[in-house]
C-alpha cells in the first residue's frame, strides 16, 4: 500500500495531479479542493490510497489522513466504489459526511452526483457510526457562516490555481451562488468549487 507521496508537482489537471517521486511521475486522482492546493513546481505531500483492480492500479490522493480514512470506509458500502467515494469527498468535507450520516440527512447525501434516495438510505444504514463522530460545530447552525468567515475568496483562489483568470473564476462563483446568496461556510467550499467547475465546463479563461 502506498500511504503517502511527497515530491515536486509536475502537472495539475481538473481531476488529478502528477507528483514526481524519486524520478517517477505518479498520477494521483484527487478532489478539486485538494488539487486547488497544489502548485506546479512546488513540493507537495499527499496521503494516498492505492486501489488495485485486475486491469489497473489507481492512486488517490488526499489533503490529510482523515480524508483518506473516510474515503476507504465509504467503499465498504455496497455499490460505492472509489470514484463515487471521491465524488462524496468533493461535495462534502469528512465532517460534513459524518454529520449527514449521523443525522440521516438523505438530502445532503443526494447532492453527490450518482447518489439517489435508495443509495443515500443504504449509505446511512451500512455506515452507521463507522465514520466516527463529527467535530461539534460552533454556534447553533453547523454550516452557517458569518460575513467575516465568508470563504468565497478561497473558491476563487482555487479556480485561479487550476488555470482560470480571477475575473472568470469570480463570475463563475457568483453564478453558482446566485440562487443562494450569502457567505460560504468552510464545509461548503468543496461543493461550491465543484459547482463552479461544472459552470466553467472545463475550458480555461
Amino acid at each position: 500500500m502506498i500511504a503517502s507521496v511527497r515530491g515536486t508537482v509536475l502537472a495539475v489537471r481538473l481531476d488529478a495531479a502528477v507528483v514526481e517521486v524519486g524520478g517517477v511521475g505518479m498520477l494521483v486522482q484527487a478532489t478539486p479542493a485538494t488539487l486547488a492546493g497544489l502548485r506546479v513546481g512546488a513540493q507537495a505531500t499527499l496521503s494516498t490510497s492505492l486501489v488495485v483492480r485486475e486491469d489497473s492500479l489507481t492512486l488517490f490522493g488526499f489533503a490529510d489522513a482523515d480524508e483518506r480514512e473516510v474515503f476507504e470506509v465509504l467503499q465498504t458500502v455496497s455499490g460505492v466504489g472509489p470514484r463515487l467515494a471521491l465524488a462524496m469527498l468533493a461535495v462534502h468535507t469528512p465532517d460534513g459526511l459524518r454529520r449527514a450520516v449521523a443525522g440521516e440527512d438523505l438530502a445532503a447525501l443526494m447532492r453527490v452526483p450518482g447518489i439517489g434516495r435508495k443509495g443515500a438510505q443504504r449509505i446511512v444504514l451500512e455506515l452507521g457510526d463507522r465514520l466516527g463522530a463529527p467535530v461539534p460545530a460552533a454556534g447553533s447552525a453547523s454550516t452557517a457562516a458569518s460575513a467575516s468567515d465568508d470563504r468565497r475568496d478561497q473558491v476563487v483562489e482555487a479556480l485561479v490555481g487550476l488555470g482560470w483568470n480571477a475575473r472568470t473564476a469570480g463570475d463563475a462563483v457568483e453564478r453558482v451562488l446566485a440562487d443562494a446568496p450569502g457567505p460560504v461556510a468552510a464545509d461548503e467550499v468543496a461543493g461550491v468549487l465543484r459547482a463552479a467547475l461544472r459552470t466553467l465546463g472545463g475550458g480555461h479563461g
